[in-house]
């Protein structure tokens, strides 16, 4: 059996009860960060033992994971923050358990996009998720323009030192009016949310006299429009 469980994306008062129950009760956690985890387990007295489990070492240490769970035992995988698969390390592993028939459940629990969707004002019976974009810049503006086409809201996550850089290219491709919605630090204490036009939220974060620290959720309104330049 494996579990699927979120931990918290700020608040530690975020996990819930099963997840504790099930977290003191598997025979091993899967970790994506062993110190970062260990802090995690220590803070709730969690004794289980753990196992890093990376997108680094995920292609080897599947044979072995497999293996100890058809020997009867039964996994947990966490990752640093959030649900493991959504952008983070898990999804190699829960294919090769469905190929093995071995059960996989996914307990509910903390995700950063989807509180940020719901406070974000914007509609979201119909939205596109895609996580994070390219690091590459011809990569992330091809895919801004595909995803654009669609006039639906889009949420994506974003690093502070990428995140000026994104701005400007969906600027450069829907123009200075577009709407945008920004939610930084989900749950945590310098949690913040930005509203606004486009070209108003980047100055904003441009005359920051301080460095853009935090992760950030980024919605854009979907009545898009690219312009052509």
């Amino acid at each position: 059996m494996l579990y699927i469980i979120p931990t918290p994306i700020g608040n530690r008062e975020d996990l819930t009860f099963r997840s504790l129950r099930i977290l003191n009760e598997v025979d091993i956690i899967l970790v994506e960060n062993y110190k970062f985890s260990k802090k995690l387990l220590n803070y709730y007295k969690i004794k289980t033992s753990i196992k890093t489990y990376t997108c680094y070492n995920e292609h080897y240490i599947i044979p072995h994971i497999l293996k100890i769970i058809k020997q009867g035992k039964k996994l947990a995988l966490i990752t640093n923050a959030g649900t493991p698969s959504i952008s983070d390390p898990g999804f190699l592993l829960i294919q090769s358990c469905i190929k093995h028939s071995i059960n996989i459940e996914c307990l509910p629990g903390a995700t950063a996009f989807v509180p940020a969707l719901v406070i974000s004002g914007l509609p979201i019976h119909e939205f596109t998720f895609i996580g994070f974009l390219s690091k590459k810049k011809i990569k992330r503006i091809n895919k801004l323009k595909n995803l654009l086409q669609v006039k639906r809201t889009i949420v994506m996550y974003e690093s502070p030192h990428r995140l000026l850089n994104t701005l400007n290219d969906i600027q450069d491709l829907c123009g200075s009016d577009q709407y945008i919605v920004l939610c930084k630090e989900i749950s945590k204490m310098f949690q913040e949310t930005f509203r606004g036009k486009i070209n108003n939220l980047i100055l904003q974060l441009q005359n920051k006299n301080k460095k853009i620290l935090g992760e950030y959720v980024l919605i854009i309104h979907g009545h898009s429009i690219i312009h052509n330049n």
